[in-house]
């Protein structure tokens, strides 16, 4: 994505360490991931609209 123009490198560096951090949480069982419990009985809201990516803007 970053060859292509798409995410930028601050982009990018901002995603790495947001998913550093995720996984961090995770393994340390900490966050919104410390009851495994709470999790198991989450459900989507048939009333939310999914989510969507925003489109990419015009070439350079």
């Amino acid at each position: 994505m970053r060859r292509l123009g798409i995410v930028t490198d601050a982009q990018h560096q901002a995603v790495d360490a947001a998913r550093a951090q995720v996984l961090a949480m995770l393994e340390e069982r900490q966050g919104p991931f410390a009851d495994a419990v709470a999790w198991t009985a989450w459900r989507w809201n048939p009333a939310w609209l999914p989510p969507r990516l925003p489109q990419p803007g015009p070439a350079c």
